[in-house]
């Protein structure tokens, strides 16, 4: 017997009772099972066959081109021989269907994948080829002498969708061609041999490299927009799909719309004005910069507890954003210890920031200075900057964008706690 022949015939052992558990979990074996429960005359008769499958008492499964057979143990434990019949497609459907699978890859390596791609099942469908099995297609066979599905034949469908769940090669058999068949006629197909293209048209290119100096110059470097784009409505007639906030989205598309003109200026900027590029944001990072300017509380607190903060931390950290970005949200939420040549510098710039007679009683702890007596402070930043702090009911809020001396990052903070607070 050849590969092709053993391909046109394929046995399942006998599967375990399915207590507890749906007999279709993809789309396609539930399809099937519809096929049968819409067709059923007799509702009970289909309640028996879905309570025989569930006990495990159908028999090994025999799939063939066109029809499904088992043996079935009935409640009393006699045995019946049940087959479900199911049209095979023609020759001409089944050239149609391959030719469509090829053209789109993804259809290919779903089937490859033990998937039934529904782009596949639709696009069948609209060639008159009805893949899946529709309302009276499943003709019963069964030995007990019913001219309806029964019990038996009912229970072996249920177990066919347990099946298919696994393997949609079965249906593809039932509708005639077996898997190792149909796997070699795609690869055939896809192989099939391509017209060379003509040789391209064009110039040669140290011609076009000596007519260099009498090509025009190049046009005008574009110039940044003043503010950055609106992203496009989605107020649409159509409902938002399962699982999509329309808030969020929208929010997200307008942060996005912020980057992308940020991104534009910096890579138009001489190399010498480029600050520097902030590189791989964390997701708690991330999730700060998204949380600017953000519409809805909802929102907020969404990216509140994605983030680890609850809503003040947040606040803090946004505002934190808005005066300097990912290094100003580094100094607020990390303390760190400067040493080394570090620590001589900020020494030496605290020293000589004030007079003699001026310079405040600082008190020292990690990269942060605290001005004694008062609820001001400086914190270094690892970029040699100095950012001023201020003291709001026992928590520290950066008061304003840094400074390059601690003087006037300190007097920043100053100024800051002397303002009325709202």
């Amino acid at each position: 017997m050849t590969g092709h022949d053993r391909d046109t015939e394929r046995t399942f052992a006998a599967l375990p009772p399915a207590h507890g558990r749906g007999f279709a979990q993809t789309w396609w074996g539930q399809a099937w099972l519809r096929a049968l429960e819409d067709a059923a005359l007799d509702s009970g008769q289909v309640k028996t066959g879905r309570r025989i499958a569930r006990a495990g008492a159908v028999g090994a499964v025999s799939v063939r081109p066109g029809r499904i057979t088992a043996v079935v143990q009935d409640h009393d434990r006699t045995t019946h021989r049940a087959d479900v019949l199911l049209a095979e497609l023609s020759a001409e459907q089944w050239d149609r269907l391959l030719d469509m699978a090829v053209e789109r890859a993804g259809h290919v390596a779903a089937l490859l994948d033990r998937e039934m791609p529904p782009h596949l099942v639709e696009d069948a469908a609209s060639e008159g080829i009805e893949l899946l099995p529709g309302l009276g297609d499943l003709e019963p066979e069964c030995d007990c002498g019913a001219w309806d599905h029964c019990g038996h034949t009912a229970a072996l469908c249920y177990q066919v969708a347990r099946l298919l769940d696994q393997d949609p090669f079965v249906l593809l058999l039932m509708r005639g061609r077996g898997e190792l068949a149909l796997i070699e006629d795609l690869q055939d197909r896809s192989a099939a041999p391509v017209e060379e293209a003509p040789e391209p048209e064009g110039v040669d290119a140290a011609e076009a490299y000596a007519a260099g100096d009498i090509l025009p110059p190049l046009p005008e470097t574009a110039e940044v927009p003043e503010k950055p784009g609106s992203p496009p409505s989605l107020d649409t007639e159509t409902p938002p799909g399962p699982g999509v906030d329309p808030v969020a989205v929208r929010h997200l598309a307008a942060r996005t719309a912020v980057e992308a003109h940020r991104l534009l200026a910096h890579a138009l900027r001489r190399p010498s004005e480029r600050p520097a590029t902030v590189v791989g944001l964390t997701a708690a990072q991330d999730a700060v910069r998204l949380a600017v300017d953000a519409p809805d509380p909802t929102l907020t607190e969404r990216l509140a507890d994605g983030s680890g903060r609850d809503p003040q931390s947040l606040a803090d950290a946004t505002r934190a954003w808005r005066l300097g970005g990912a290094e100003a949200l580094s100094v607020l939420e990390e303390e760190w210890t400067p040493s080394g040549d570090t620590l001589a510098r900020a020494r030496a710039a605290l020293d000589s920031a004030w007079d003699e007679d001026e310079r405040p009683s600082l008190r020292a702890e990690g990269n942060r200075w605290t001005a004694v007596g008062t609820p001001a402070q400086v914190r270094l930043g690892r970029d040699g900057r100095w950012w001023p702090y201020r003291q709001e009911r026992e928590r520290w809020i950066l008061a304003g964008p840094a400074a390059l001396d601690p003087a006037t990052a300190l007097s920043s903070a100053e100024l800051s706690s002397a303002e009325p607070q709202r």
